[in-house]
């Protein structure tokens, strides 16, 4: 768990790391530790393999530096995406579908991005990429559009309580990542 929490806290001091919040590191990561501590003794008690719980650990991560910095750092996907590959290999997986999946689903969210005007950000786009990998195209299909679903209820809540104002960035990664994971431990 503290491997994870000092492995962000390092892609964070890297000069030139694009931090939406760089004074308020510290407080913006108070509930990092616990959340990692459950996410890696769930992963631990309901994942039956190791590739599992390593795709816990990178969606934990990725999902904590959405919500603290509303960032998704490449030094984070590349070796999550790589080990997807691997994992595609390993199992002897449908090359063609994964990487379909992974190749479409990105595009689909460039094209979003464009259409948006940024308010889905170039690591929504890699993600979405990366879960294809992980996922192939039948759960990515489900990923996605209930992560969009969760997103909204989520955005909804939170421009109600006054938590957001109809200005604010919001992060999406988070919902996606939690389907992620909700496909994982019912796989």
């Amino acid at each position: 768990m503290d491997l994870g929490s000092q492995w962000i806290d390092n892609l964070y001091s890297i000069p030139n790391v694009p931090l939406s919040f760089p004074d308020e590191i510290e407080s913006r990561q108070k509930f990092r530790k616990p959340i990692l501590f459950i996410a890696m003794i769930s992963a631990v008690e309901l994942l039956p393999n190791l590739d599992s719980i390593l795709a816990m650990f990178f969606l934990t991560l990725i999902t904590l530096t959405d919500f603290e910095q509303q960032v998704i750092l490449d030094r984070m996907t590349i070796p999550f995406a790589m080990i997807g590959v691997i994992r595609i290999f390993y199992f002897q997986l449908d090359l063609l579908d994964y990487f379909l999946a992974a190749g479409i689903g990105g595009l689909i969210f460039l094209i979003l991005a464009f259409l948006t005007h940024g308010s889905i950000g170039g690591g929504d786009i890699k993600l979405i990429a990366i879960l294809g990998i992980w996922f192939g195209s039948e759960i990515l299909s489900l990923i996605v559009p209930f992560g969009i679903i969760l997103a909204g209820i989520s955005a909804g809540i939170m421009l109600l309580t006054g938590l957001k104002s109809r200005k604010d960035f919001f992060a999406y990664a988070p919902y996606f990542t939690i389907m992620a994971i909700y496909f994982l431990i019912t796989e």
